[in-house]
């Protein structure tokens, strides 16, 4: 895993400047995301919301051929009670649609979460619940993974909930208990990448975001991790001039996820990696 180097003076001052390049990369100039420890923890604070994170995401897979890749992205961390409201000229640069998540159908994201919780006997009372994703930019998005950090109407945690989405066009959630490490583990239930079966674990190390953002996915089969994925960043104010700042950084951020997803399945399958079929996805109680 990727672990900065220590910032300069400098660096501290500037709240947008660029984080420094990652050391040691592998192979040919390709980062690997287990070669770090993750950061160490934080002292608690409660989470603020919306702010943005600068960060980098990180994809390591390790057989049978080993591949890696880097790239830097920006997410959102809103509460979803308390949407971002944006100046009109700027919402074509962020918008948060309940058709992006869930069923699709439900009058907001929160009703749409409430539901699938409500399916699987989860209530949160009011509840506040914070959720880091990809922001609609000129009207298209793409969030591999969207996560949801559901607390009860103390603030004491509930549950994390995983949305993944595919280039297929699906969704599947998992719901997940972290431990105070805020690590996870689930079966692999959802077909993602054309070169990996349905099966497996997922264990993830999930840590409600603060000042910094430290994510990490591991896919565990056979015995061993055949791919790991690591995001991480700096949290920075949700301004509309931070948000013009990170969009002329990364401009079509979700285009370039998407973009990015496809070239690196090409470079794959031109190095010989066999496609797995894809089996019929069944939606899942509480999305329909």
């Amino acid at each position: 895993m990727t672990r900065p180097d220590r910032p300069s003076a400098a660096h501290r001052q500037e709240p947008y400047a660029r984080e420094p390049r990652a050391p040691e990369p592998y192979g040919q100039g390709k980062p690997d995301p287990e070669r770090y420890a993750p950061d160490p923890p934080e002292p608690f604070e409660p989470a603020r919301a919306p702010v943005l994170y600068d960060c980098a995401v990180a994809h390591l897979r390790r057989r049978p051929t080993r591949y890696a890749f880097r790239q830097r992205t920006y997410l959102w961390l809103v509460d979803l009670d308390r949407l971002p409201r944006l100046p009109r000229l700027m919402r074509p640069l962020a918008r948060f649609d309940p058709r992006d998540h869930f069923g699709g159908a439900a009058p907001s994201i929160r009703a749409g979460l409430e539901a699938y919780l409500a399916a699987r006997g989860v209530r949160l009372g009011g509840g506040r619940v914070l959720m880091l994703a990809n922001a609609r930019v000129l009207g298209h998005v793409f969030n591999p993974l969207t996560l949801y950090w559901c607390h009860d109407r103390d603030g004491g945690p509930v549950c994390v909930v995983a949305e993944v989405h595919n280039t297929y066009g699906d969704r599947h959630c998992y719901l997940l208990r972290p431990d105070e490490a805020g690590w996870a583990r689930t079966g692999k239930e959802f077909y993602v990448s054309p070169f990996f079966p349905v099966d497996g674990d997922y264990r993830m190390r999930l840590p409600e975001p603060g000042a910094r953002l430290d994510l990490t996915v591991h896919l565990e089969r056979g015995g061993g991790r055949p791919f790991t994925a690591t995001v991480r960043g700096d949290r920075r104010p949700a301004t509309p001039l931070g948000l013009l700042r990170a969009a002329v950084r990364h401009p079509w951020s979700t285009a370039a996820v998407s973009a990015g997803i496809r070239l690196h399945g090409i470079r794959l399958f031109l190095r010989g990696l066999p496609v797995r079929p894809r089996p019929r996805h069944r939606t899942q109680e509480g999305l329909e």
